[in-house]
């Protein structure tokens, strides 16, 4: 595992090869085969997914220690904000609201209302965002979703922590 911490641009192309691979997993099974249509929160959660894959293969590729640290803390930024999304999702879980609604998509609330208005409306949540449609090992979407993105947020600060005491170190 010290070997892995030692090469930063390895370790940054393995968590984008692992969101690539969650992102196909969720796509290509949960959605076409399963049949599961995804929630707004679950949307905003897969864009972040997205965010952090792309961000860390940018730095994965990154030539210098500057450019791998940026993309890194860029990939955190969207992690935190996954993490966050995810975190109320479950609580939504847990806590069903006493209304069942549908309520609009996410693509439907932003083309009818303000951003400043849609925002707040995806994090209210609605019927079909506190609904468990899978479980694997006691777990929904959701919190399999807020224990990568802590993985992933907690990896890359610890990488990122790793080579900033080195580089003081020889300073």
């Amino acid at each position: 595992m010290t070997r892995l911490f030692d090469h930063p641009r390895r370790l940054f192309g393995l968590i984008a090869v692992v969101c690539a691979a969650m992102l196909a997993f969720g796509i290509l099974y949960l959605q076409n085969v399963v049949g599961l249509d995804p929630c707004p929160m679950c949307i905003v959660q897969r864009y972040c997914l997205i965010a952090v894959g792309v961000f860390c293969a940018l730095a994965a590729f990154a030539k210098g220690p500057g450019g791998w640290r940026s993309w890194g803390l860029l990939a955190v930024v969207f992690g935190g904000f996954g993490a966050f999304t995810a975190a109320r999702q479950s609580w939504l879980q847990w806590n069903p609201p006493g209304f069942a609604t549908c309520g609009r998509d996410l693509y439907g609330m932003i083309e009818s209302f303000p951003l400043q208005r849609a925002i707040p409306m995806i994090f209210k949540g609605s019927g079909d965002c506190s609904a468990v449609d899978w479980t694997f090992l006691g777990g929904t979407i959701a919190n399999w979703s807020f224990v990568w993105f802590v993985i992933f947020i907690v990896v890359i600060l610890a990488t990122l922590m790793r080579q900033w005491g080195r580089r003081t170190a020889a300073a």
